[in-house]
């Protein structure tokens, strides 16, 4: 660790939002965050955020002293063209604080809106030269090839001033840096528009060359574990690592607000020096009480071998699981309660529950139920029921159950 304080490299903390709520969930925690509008971006699903609403996000962002950083990642067809003019003449007017792209017709033409730009991992920059190849062309910031080792991002440095952001957390894919066109290929839905469908975590048989099935250990044979180095904080930013990404345009807030206080503590201990293993080990099984597949170090200390995939199960390795309950039908603020149509399965009293929307993140217990104005201890499937709520939610707003919470 560094003696020198002072000269102490204290990386940026990147967070990856959805939504306002995401937004909100790692606010307090974050320097940054990404995300994206609902066209030209790997994350097609991400629909929460429209062009005539990025300004008031953007202002958000910017109140809670954070910067904001637009994705535009997707491949730029010929029709996107006129598309790619409308989102960049939104981004500058809302003030975004930099593009994140790797396309040239992106970067070109956010340059020529005066826009800061940080190259995608898409890109694949995996050398100085490339690295300083996309400085000369105004580029402020590259987001390093996912599959570089932590030595190879040393000498990245040793031959580049240019900002280098890494990943540190999240979801991997069987992929040269997130560019795949195997769910493509195999259904039509391009990864490189957003569109992926994820065939990695699909059950795959493997066959020898005489045609014969190989009886092998597992069934998820191309499904990798994600990525977690929150052990490694210290190599990390000794590296020279000007900010740390945290993956999750897709995830829930309850997911980006304990990764980000923890990567935010992790941080915090380094720059104090009060950093140890200890610590980070009860960060990480902090962690993992949120979804993941299990974590591995990814490429940053060697190529990943079996113990980077997660053949038993593509899924969920965390201990708490969500499942649909139902949707908010209306919200009546002067009771501090709200009517749920139960659409999925029921409720009990007792039950862990998260109220999610666009702008609305709630976790909670059931304390009462309410059906055709009787209390009940539970209600079924289909029924529609009062509910207490612990903070203002929104008609259309969804309810899950889980089946565990912890305190962070």
């Amino acid at each position: 660790m560094q003696d020198n304080k002072e000269n102490m490299n204290i990386p940026e903390l990147t967070m990856g939002v959805r939504n306002i709520a995401a937004l909100r969930a790692c606010k307090d925690h974050a320097d940054a965050v990404y995300f994206s509008l609902d066209r030209l971006s790997l994350r097609a699903r991400a629909q929460d955020i429209k062009p005539d609403m990025l300004a008031e996000f953007v202002e958000e962002v910017h109140e809670y002293g954070l910067k904001g950083y637009l994705t535009v990642n997707s491949v730029i067809y010929p029709d996107d063209i006129q598309e790619l003019n409308n989102v960049l003449e939104t981004a500058v007017s809302a003030e975004a604080d930099a593009i994140i792209a790797w396309d040239p017709a992106a970067i070109k033409r956010a340059a020529d809106h005066d826009l800061k730009v940080h190259i995608s991992t898409q890109a694949n920059v995996s050398n100085h030269e490339t690295a300083n190849f996309y400085k000369s062309i105004g580029a402020s910031r590259v987001v390093l090839a996912r599959e570089l080792s932590l030595e190879q991002i040393k000498e990245i440095r040793q031959g580049t001033d240019i900002e280098l952001e890494v990943f540190v957390h999240g979801a991997m894919c069987q992929s040269v840096s997130g560019r795949c066109y195997l769910s493509a290929y195999l259904l039509g839905k391009s990864a490189n528009c957003g569109e992926c469908s994820q065939p990695c975590r699909w059950e795959w048989t493997l066959h020898s060359d005489n045609g014969a099935k190989v009886d092998i250990d597992g069934k998820y044979l191309i499904s990798a574990k994600d990525l977690c180095m929150i052990e490694h904080i210290p190599e990390l930013a000794e590296a020279g690592i000007n900010a740390f990404k945290v993956e999750g345009r897709l995830k829930n807030p309850g997911y980006t607000s304990r990764i980000s206080k923890c990567y935010r503590q992790a941080i915090d201990d380094y720059r104090i020096g009060t950093f140890n293993a200890e610590k980070a080990t009860i960060l990480k099984e902090e962690m993992s009480k949120e979804y993941n597949r299990g974590f591995s170090t990814g490429f940053y200390f060697g190529h990943p071998g079996p113990d980077g995939l997660a053949a038993d199960n593509d899924k969920n390795a965390a201990p708490a699981t969500r499942q649909a309950v139902g949707s908010i039908l209306n919200y009546f603020s002067k009771n501090s309660a709200a009517s749920v149509r139960l659409m999925e399965q029921g409720i009990s009293v007792g039950d862990k529950i998260i109220i999610e929307g666009s702008t609305t993140y709630i976790e909670q217990e059931v304390r009462s139920l309410i059906f055709e104005g009787a209390t009940t201890t539970s209600a079924k499937q289909g029924q529609e029921v009062g509910i207490r709520v612990e903070g203002k939610v929104r008609k259309n707003d969804r309810v899950f159950k889980i089946d565990e919470f912890s305190d962070i």
